[in-house]
């Protein structure tokens, strides 16, 4: 019996959150594509499940406990449109890339998150082949202490200057790329 939209999309989700391989290759179109993956390791940019094999350990490396409670769905035909919220602890650096690049690395806060976030996926015979995201990306910097700036800033910049966000980046690179591995 084929998967269900609801259930594909709610499976994308669960991959992120857990890193199944095997539950990625059962709801990710080999010629996945991520539109989001533009500020994550390299390796999330890879088409089919390894790139979100990368982008779920570039994520959990970030932030422990990740799970993502969907809150709404709907879906037309090969379209899902799903309202969740991205949850758990920031106990790991979180860094964004450009072009693969370090672009910034937060360091780990402690603090708790709950991001909500709407977003648009495309199926493909019942797999999921496209993604794209809206989500409240200044709620969560508040929530890391980035907005308004306040101590995290200062860590900020401390981390970029000894050198901890250039290897925070080369390792979560590594690990994303570790994953995506997994599924070749």
């Amino acid at each position: 019996m084929a998967m269900s939209a609801e259930d594909a999309a709610r499976g994308l989700f669960t991959v992120l959150a857990t890193g199944d391989g095997t539950l990625a290759a059962a709801v990710v179109h080999e010629d996945f594509t991520n539109r989001e993956a533009v500020v994550s390791p390299a390796a999330s940019s890879l088409p089919g499940p390894a790139g979100v094999l990368a982008s779920g350990a570039w994520l959990r490396s970030a932030f422990s406990d990740l799970r993502f409670p969907v809150t709404d769905l709907a879906h037309d035909g090969d379209q899902v449109w799903i309202r969740l919220h991205m949850q758990g602890r920031h106990t790991g650096p979180f860094v964004h890339y450009r072009d693969g690049e370090l672009l910034q690395a937060i360091p780990p806060t402690g603090a708790e998150i709950d991001s909500e976030q709407v977003h648009v996926l495309h199926l493909r015979d019942g797999k999921v082949v496209r993604h794209e995201a809206v989500r409240d990306d200044l709620a969560l910097l508040g929530q890391l202490g980035i907005v308004p700036p306040g101590p995290t800033a200062q860590s900020i910049r401390d981390w970029h200057d000894s050198g901890h966000a250039a290897r925070a980046a080369t390792q979560i690179a590594e690990a994303a790329e570790r994953a995506a591995a997994t599924a070749r």
